[in-house]
């Protein structure tokens, strides 16, 4: 795992784009704090920069650096989570400025996978996630359900989980204020 995660770091550090396995569905990732790399992302995508992306962190001390104030709830929400849960943040800060929606909210998840948990942390920050499919299109089941065109357009597809067959659920997403109040919108 160690190798696989240091040679995803490379490519992070070049602005790379990369295609990987997460905690729910096959993502495309990059360094979050990147403009270059989040822009790629949005031309491989076809999708516009005004609908932003989430981003995958190690823990709750990674969240707080990128949010301007996490609500009493979302700690709650976190912990009685039983699937993986995204919730979007008002005040992003410490982000690329085109990964931030026009809001200034941010999705953010804790991820619970090996190699995310494993990549995040031997980086030091956090990393985009969005669904590997032209926008509009169908999340992949699994690797095998991934366009060639995303496939070609990923600076380094992560060679884990290949043959695995993945149930394509999206995390739940909670939109939650500083108040306190929240929607579930997924």
């Amino acid at each position: 795992m160690k190798e696989l995660i240091d040679e995803t770091i490379k490519v992070l550090k070049k602005s790379g784009v990369i295609l990987y396995p997460t905690d729910t569905i096959w993502g495309l990732g990059c360094d979050a704090n990147d403009s270059k790399a989040v822009s790629s992302i949005y031309g491989i995508k076809q999708r516009t920069e005004t609908k932003s992306m989430l981003i995958l962190v190690n823990s709750m001390e990674m969240l707080e650096n990128y949010v301007e104030y996490v609500p009493e709830v979302a700690y709650q929400l976190i912990e009685a989570a039983t699937s993986p849960l995204t919730i979007i943040y008002p005040k992003a800060k410490n982000l690329a400025k085109n990964l931030v929606s026009p809001d200034g909210s941010i999705g953010i998840r804790i991820a619970q996978c090996e190699f995310c948990q494993g990549l995040i942390t031997a980086y030091g920050k956090p990393i985009v996630s969005t669904s590997a499919n032209i926008a509009g299109k169908k999340s992949p089941l699994g690797f095998f359900d991934i366009s060639n065109e995303i496939k070609m357009a990923a600076d380094y597809i992560v060679p884990i989980h290949l043959d695995e067959f993945s149930p394509a659920k999206s995390s739940d997403i909670i939109r939650i204020r500083n108040s306190g109040e929240f929607d579930t919108l997924r």
